[in-house]
């Protein structure tokens, strides 16, 4: 009767999930598994040791770059004025023949970057190999 299929009580839809063919699949992948975890070789990994580290410095020689520009030298405790122009000369007399010597460049957060690359470039052009930037975290 045409009434009796209208009502509903004909083929559905099924709303669940099938979960056999999830099953299979899992049941494969984990069969691969097995058969190929016996064929992995543990490897070597190299790890670095301290005695491959780079020296560390002897001494610091520290260039502090004021708020106005003004340029100082810190050494061993002791703080000497310097100029842009005479910075270079001032850290190679202190730095002498010894390689090992590192100079950090401070400056204040208000400082022009400008002014540090110049005091950058003056240390790179008298032949200072060893020159990097202080870092401090704000507060």
């Amino acid at each position: 009767m045409p009434s009796t299929s209208s009502r509903g009580r004909g083929r559905r839809t099924i709303s669940e999930i099938n979960m056999v063919p999830f099953i299979d699949v899992m049941l494969v992948l984990l069969i691969i598994f097995m058969v190929t975890a016996p064929m992995i070789t543990p490897s070597m990994v190299d790890l670095p040791s301290v005695g491959k580290a780079a020296k560390q410095p002897d001494k610091v020689i520290q260039i502090v770059i004021q708020k106005d520009e003004r340029l100082e030298l810190v050494n061993e405790g002791k703080t000497d004025s310097a100029s842009l122009q005479s910075v270079a000369s001032s850290v190679k007399r202190l730095v002498g023949e010894d390689t090992n010597t590192a100079v950090v460049i401070s400056a204040d957060r208000t400082v022009k970057y400008e002014t540090v690359v110049k005091v950058m470039d003056s240390l790179q052009r008298a032949g200072i190999a060893r020159v990097g930037l202080s870092v401090q975290l704000a507060p």
